[in-house]
């Protein structure tokens, strides 16, 4: 039975994440990666120390990197392993996770990410059949030896391209690109989450870059990785991420602000601490909290952000997983990581956000303009961004929709400044 896990970043043994005869999981450093003063911790929350860190020191990184909820659930029965069980899930699935990492046996050499190449891609009959599977098998979890892992409770899966066309990684080899199937039990997913994608690239926010696309009468998203680079060469680099929090040592399941996980104010205190230009970031992500409140994303949480480091410094990754929640009745309007102890945006007061910006430090003039700049940006280019979506086969009905939501909350939001 395998006890040992050696993590690898690039081709170097950062550290052993291990399991006691009591079954409690434990990680150390290497004495190597210790001893280079240019290698960096893996997160805030493990900073480099010779002592290994203890299971309830190293689970919020380590667990931080596997499925949640349902998606762990049915991960954990394809496989046959206890989901509270973080050790196991990952000996199975962390051959290509979130960030620079891989998760390999002691012992075994992880694969060459320049020998594993798929060179086939997928045929549209063998996409509709992976997209079928995924919600009882996510990740695909123990098919083809394919080791894939992300977190998160959507269903989605790690791809590359073959002649831009979605192709399963082979054994070792980098992914370029997320997969994300509708989300069965919602309606109209792909165009929701498409169309908030979308309007924060037309409104100049950082996000990651994502496409819509349509397999017989399936519809499905492919998000460009940002956590990947692609080489000269045409290898693909792995770049290392943390999410808000792994980097606060916050557990998975404790993710929501109402049940100890991040604050705005601890998120905006984390890019000041990590980030190398921090006044950029800290401007980066008090965008991001004004346009989730513009979209209506009451499920925007400390998984929902994230560190990303690049070779010249880290800065706050782009945004990723943008939908607007308040479309489903079924789900909670109320705010993940509140604004000025506000849970919705129809609880706004005058002055609310002067005290947002007080609270994570950020000029409150600068705020109330920012606010009024985006809501106005939004409304401007909803439709735009509709009409562009509409030309890639997704619903107009759905789309339509979307842009309502947003001019309707542009209106509130200016009312608020």
């Amino acid at each position: 039975m395998i006890n040992d896990l050696i993590v690898w970043w690039d081709d170097r043994d950062v550290g052993r994440l291990s399991i006691n005869r009591s079954g409690e999981m434990h990680f150390a450093y290497s004495e190597a990666w210790l001893a280079d003063t240019t290698a960096p911790a893996l997160s805030i929350s493990l900073p480099k120390r010779p002592e290994p860190f203890s299971r309830r020191r190293s689970r919020p990184f380590f667990d931080g990197l596997l499925p949640e909820e349902g998606q762990r659930e049915a991960i954990a029965a394809a496989l046959g392993v206890s989901e509270g069980n973080e050790f196991r899930l990952l000996e199975k699935l962390g051959g290509e996770v979130a960030g620079a990492l891989v998760l390999w046996p002691s012992g075994e050499p992880p694969p060459d990410p320049g020998d594993a190449t798929v060179k086939t891609p997928l045929s549209d009959d063998d996409l509709i059949g992976v997209l079928d599977r995924l919600p009882r098998r996510p990740m695909l979890a123990g098919e083809a030896g394919l080791r894939l892992s992300l977190a998160g409770a959507q269903s989605k899966l790690p791809v590359v391209l073959v002649e831009n066309k979605v192709a399963l990684p082979a054994p070792g080899q980098p992914t370029t690109h997320i997969l994300k199937p509708p989300i069965e039990r919602f309606e109209a997913t792909t165009e929701n989450e498409a169309f908030a994608m979308r309007l924060a690239a037309r409104m100049n926010l950082d996000v990651a870059s994502v496409e819509a696309r349509r397999v017989a009468d399936c519809t499905y998203l492919l998000v460009e990785r940002y956590d990947r680079k692609s080489l000269d060469d045409g290898r693909v680099k792995r770049l290392h991420q943390e999410d808000f929090c792994q980097a606060l040592g916050v557990f998975p399941e404790r993710k929501y602000a109402a049940e100890g996980g991040p604050t705005f104010k601890a998120c905006f205190d984390v890019i000041r601490q990590a980030c190398t230009q921090p006044a950029v970031q800290v401007l980066k992500l008090l965008d991001a909290a004004i346009f989730q409140a513009l979209i209506g994303n009451a499920d925007a949480h400390g998984k929902n952000y994230s560190l990303l480091h690049h070779d010249d410094g880290v800065v706050l990754a782009p945004l990723y997983d943008l939908l607007s929640t308040i479309a489903y009745p079924d789900l909670s309007p109320t705010f993940a990581m509140k604004i000025a102890s506000r849970g919705t945006l129809e609880a706004f007061k005058k002055g609310d956000w002067d005290a947002f910006a007080r609270d994570v430090g950020v000029a409150a003039p600068f705020t109330r303009r920012r606010v009024k700049e985006l809501a106005d940006l939004g409304a401007e280019t909803a439709e735009a961004v509709a009409d562009e979506l509409g030309h890639d086969g997704l619903s107009d009905q759905a789309l339509a929709a979307s842009v309502t939501r947003v001019r309707t909350r542009a209106t509130a939001l200016l009312k608020t400044v």
